[in-house]
């Protein structure tokens, strides 16, 4: 109701990992992903396209998350980078840090880790303000 376009989840699944599916290794994706398996590895969305990450409540990902937009109510195992949104549904648990720019959290959600947060991109940084002031 209040959100911006942006922050909406796109619902269109473009691949899925099943229920009774491992996947050993890094995996790079595009578009809609939905995880209700077991992913050991990295799962890092291409740069050039903001992507969707889905795992379900039976989905789990050990290793690093990096996606646009993320909804989690399984289990991840390792850093997180939401670039736009993350939506922690109650039965989401996340061991490591969660950096992210907006962030909605449900009752029973649980993270394990720092909570880091992204800001605006475009702001430059204390350290490289007082250098360009320095020169």
């Amino acid at each position: 109701m209040f959100f911006k376009k942006s922050v909406q989840i796109d619902s269109h699944i473009d691949t899925l990992i099943g229920h009774e599916t491992q996947l050993n290794g890094n995996m790079q994706f595009a578009g809609g992903l939905r995880v209700d398996g077991l992913i050991v590895g990295n799962v890092i969305e291409k740069q050039t396209h903001p992507s969707t990450l889905i795992i379900s409540e039976n989905g789990a990902v050990t290793g690093s998350v990096e996606a646009s937009k993320i909804v989690l109510n399984g289990m991840i195992r390792g850093p997180v980078r939401s670039s736009v949104f993350i939506e922690l549904q109650s039965k989401a648990r996340i061991i490591g840090d969660l950096y992210y720019k907006s962030l909605e959290m449900h009752t029973g959600a649980v993270i394990e880790g720092k909570l880091i947060y992204l800001g605006e991109q475009s702001e430059a940084s204390p350290t490289e303000t007082s250098t360009t002031e320095a020169s």
